[in-house]
């Protein structure tokens, strides 16, 4: 049994997120964490809210609230979204939690001791109008390196590049478009990158499991060598800069900066799970090597965005500390889900919400689609066209279909139990030999984290299954050999369960649904270790009682996508 620790990028607290931020973390790590407990491992999934930084601030002030009261609304908002997307998390924490606040004051403290932080007085935009200095994410204006005239003050999202606010030329408010700002001087804490620069390099270099993409965007930004970066910034809410309870003169007034503290909340939060489980020393056999971390296999998700802050910059502040902390062995990172020719956005309000997907569908009807089409090798674009046709073809037709006329067929005509005799034939090799290739297949897909190739080929398999059905042809056999006609079924409803089973990480409901109606114990429902076709083709007991599921997928129609259209856009 392996131990296998799974953390998703931290959704912003700044409200209910969109299907683009779904579908680049908290949801495949949701299918790959269901998938290794289905194959006997030891998970711990860990998410949590991303709760300091301005916006959360500007959003509190517009709410008419204090920040804490915002924060404690919108947590529980988006803990009920992923409950009702059916997402796994052992535990959905907050960076705003005093572990965090511990954690991320003990590595500054280590850090700044290992000589690698250090205070420096720079230039900083500072807002006239609004007597403040301006986070960089609120300084806007054209890029230096491509020209791109809506670069952010901390990147550039045409060219991917980092920036300071001062490089940006023709700067302005991206909150109030007021261009009366100025530089002001202001001391910070600076996190010394380029020291770590060697080192961090051989560390990416050595990592062999992750995707072209994770690594190259790495090896970009130590291509281009790495730059100290301020870890503290003029806000109000935030973590105090401060060791041992003691403020750090001077910095009264000022906090970490959010991109310091939130990966740090990753292990905050699985300190926030040990104690909610009443074993409060529970987290370290995940993050200390030497308190047994040395056995465990960590693996995170994240769209590509968050890529470098994960490959480099929280590297740094691990490795950097000297201290035996668990790094990273398998990075999964996604492109992005594209809305109509543009990015899901949650400033801009482009694209369907998770909160409003599940006001119009279930959750498996979602949960499919967007890992059906993962934004793995490209961006992958969401039509309303697209999303009915995997859902009615997919879902409706193909799994749907198969264990509806197979359990009604059994209760029709043998009871409604798995019925006995008949003897294997030619129907039953064919569908052996496609299960010994296909299961072996969708089970390297998963450990490899290739969502689009497991979702392929478990929708082959389900097509497998009806194709079997249309060769064995129990129903045109019962006329004349009742004893044909049982395998075909008893064989199908062995299929319906192993279809059941292997959907579970994708469309968890559903899979419940059908293995409810089979009476299949939990315990049984774990994913086949091996490929035994002929042992998954025979597993049910002959005479167990089985009942037809209530409908598991209604088709979409023409009208619904013609209302959800004119109400959300995309033409």
């Amino acid at each position: 049994m392996a131990r296998i620790l799974i953390t998703s990028a931290l959704p912003y607290i700044n409200g209910i997120k969109h299907l683009g931020n779904l579908a680049g973390s908290m949801l495949p790590a949701d299918v790959y964490a269901r998938f290794q407990r289905l194959r006997g491992h030891d998970v711990l999934y860990i998410c949590a809210t991303d709760e300091h930084g301005t916006p959360a601030e500007l959003a509190a002030q517009k709410a008419g609230i204090s920040v804490r009261e915002y924060c404690d609304e919108q947590h529980e908002v988006q803990r009920k979204a992923g409950e009702g997307f059916t997402l796994s998390y052992d535990h959905f924490g907050r960076s705003s939690n005093p572990q965090n606040a511990a954690l991320t004051q003990h590595f500054a403290h280590v850090l700044e001791e290992r000589g690698l932080i250090e205070e420096r007085v720079t230039k900083q935009v500072y807002a006239i109008e609004d007597g403040r200095f301006l986070p960089d994410r609120y300084v806007e204006g054209t890029c230096p390196h491509c020209g791109f005239e809506k670069a952010r003050g901390d990147q550039c999202d045409n060219c991917g590049r980092l920036l300071d606010p001062v490089e940006l030329i023709n700067p302005y408010s991206a909150e109030t478009g007021s261009t009366a700002i100025e530089l002001r001087e202001t001391a910070h804490l600076y996190l010394l990158q380029s020291k770590m620069q060697d080192e961090i390099r051989s560390w990416v270099e050595s990592s062999d499991e992750w995707p072209q993409l994770a690594k190259s965007i790495a090896l970009k930004w130590l291509d281009e060598g790495l730059q100290d970066r301020a870890i503290t910034r003029d806000l109000s809410w935030g973590i105090p800069v401060a060791y041992n309870g003691k403020v750090r003169e001077g910095f009264e007034n000022k906090v970490f900066y959010v991109w310091f503290d939130a990966p740090v909340e990753y292990i905050g939060a699985t300190q926030e799970w040990a104690e909610k489980i009443g074993k409060d020393d529970a987290w370290e056999s995940w993050w200390r090597t030497d308190k047994g971390a040395d056995d465990v296999t960590y693996v995170q998700f994240m769209g590509k965005d968050n890529v470098a802050f994960h490959t480099v910059s929280f590297p740094v502040t691990m490795i950097g500390s000297q201290e035996p902390w668990k790094l990273v062995d398998r990075l999964k990172a996604f492109n992005w889900v594209t809305w109509y020719g543009g990015k899901f956005s949650t400033s801009m309000n482009r694209g369907v919400f998770m909160d409003q997907a599940l006001d119009l569908l279930p959750a498996d009807y979602w949960r499919w689609y967007l890992m059906a089409n993962a934004p793995e090798g490209s961006d992958a674009a969401f039509t309303w066209e697209g999303f009915q046709a995997a859902v009615n073809s997919d879902l409706a037709n193909v799994l749907g279909n198969f264990v509806n006329r197979i359990t009604k067929y059994c209760a029709s005509k043998f009871d409604g139990v798995v019925p006995e005799g008949g003897e294997p034939g030619e129907a039953e090799a064919w569908m052996a030999d496609e299960l010994k290739t296909r299961m072996a297949a969708l089970i390297e897909h998963y450990e490899a984290m290739d969502f689009r190739k497991a979702a392929a080929e478990t929708r082959a398999i389900w097509a497998a299954g009806n194709e079997y059905l249309t060769k064995a042809e129990p129903w045109v056999k019962y006329k004349s050999d009742v004893d044909a006609a049982a395998v075909g079924v008893r064989v199908g409803l062995n299929l319906a369960t192993l279809f059941g089973i292997i959907a579970q990480p994708f469309i968890p409901g559903a899979s419940a649904k059908i293995l409810d109606a089979l009476n299949i114990p939990e315990e049984n429902r774990n994913f086949p270790d091996g490929v035994d076709a002929e042992a998954l083709m025979s597993a049910l007991p002959v005479g167990m009682q089985i009942s037809p599921p209530e409908v598991l997928f209604s088709k979409i129609e023409d009208a619904q996508i013609a209302e959800w259209t004119e109400k959300f856009g995309g033409e």
